[in-house]
């Protein structure tokens, strides 16, 4: 079994192609493993918990992003780093960019939340199970690499940064916890859930293609696509709209006079 893998050493780019059909490996973590072990000390990747819990040996395999830990080598395969994140050494990326779009979706709930000392409310099981499938978001950044919006909007804030301001929205221990001190309960809910929504406007929600991409690579099973929509639906219901829509022109046909008749007429 023949594995091909894209190196990035001393400012250069490179396939090497690594014959491991005489190593015992299940998996491609292990066959990266014994490849540094027996054939090549110099290879560099990450990886952690080697069960698919912690996220860091996320690569991309024949195109598409996957854990090593998790996935079954075959003939052929080619492997290469995440997209969108400087390569610091063949496999191994710097992710602290991706990772900023988070500091930038919580920022204004972490402000919020500092501000409050009493204890949380208690969580019904219906309560917690309305975002506990987007609370086992691992960070592998596997749904950032994936998402072809990145290629031509790098400021686009990303699929799990999306999917964290759709969990923290609708954690009812945060709209409860602010409403605590508050004559008005109804409208302190609506100030948390805006001070959310009004981190997705730009470079978030509306510039989301909702092309799956993010859905389809998530190790968890989370849908981070289906939570762009429910951003976005509950962004329309207070008040904000789709600043593409703004464009007079936008999906407007300039006709002119290419049919053949004269407007003016």
């Amino acid at each position: 079994m023949k594995l091909t893998i894209r190196r990035h050493q001393e400012g250069k780019s490179y396939d090497e192609t690594f014959d491991v059909a005489s190593l015992k490996v299940t998996t491609l973590l292990e066959a990266l493993y014994e490849i540094k072990a027996k054939l090549d000390g110099t290879l560099t990747f990450d990886a952690g918990c080697r069960s698919g819990v912690c996220g860091a040996c996320a690569v991309r395999v024949n195109g598409r992003e996957t854990l090593a830990c998790s996935h079954k080598p075959q003939d052929g395969d080619r492997i290469e780093p995440l997209q969108y994140h400087p390569v610091q050494r063949d496999l191994r990326v710097d992710k602290t960019k991706a990772l900023e779009t988070l500091k930038k979706v919580l920022s204004k709930f972490s402000i919020l939340h500092s501000q409050f000392s009493m204890p949380h409310p208690p969580l019904t099981p219906e309560d917690e199970a309305t975002f506990r499938l987007q609370t086992d978001c691992i960070l592998c950044d596997s749904c950032y690499s994936a998402c072809p919006v990145l290629a031509v909007n790098p400021d686009f804030l990303g699929p799990f940064a999306l999917t964290r301001a759709w969990r923290y929205l609708t954690d009812p221990r945060y709209q409860m916890e602010e409403s605590l001190g508050d004559s008005e309960p109804q409208s302190s809910i609506l100030h948390s859930q805006s001070s959310i929504l009004d981190t997705v406007q730009t470079n978030g929600i509306w510039d989301c293609t909702l092309c799956g991409e993010c859905t389809a690579v998530c190790p968890q099973h989370i849908d981070p696509k289906s939570d762009i929509m429910q951003l976005r639906g509950e962004s329309l219901k207070a008040g904000y709209s789709d600043p593409n829509l703004s464009n007079p022109g936008f999906g407007t046909p300039d006709f002119g006079g290419g049919f053949g008749f004269d407007p003016n007429f």
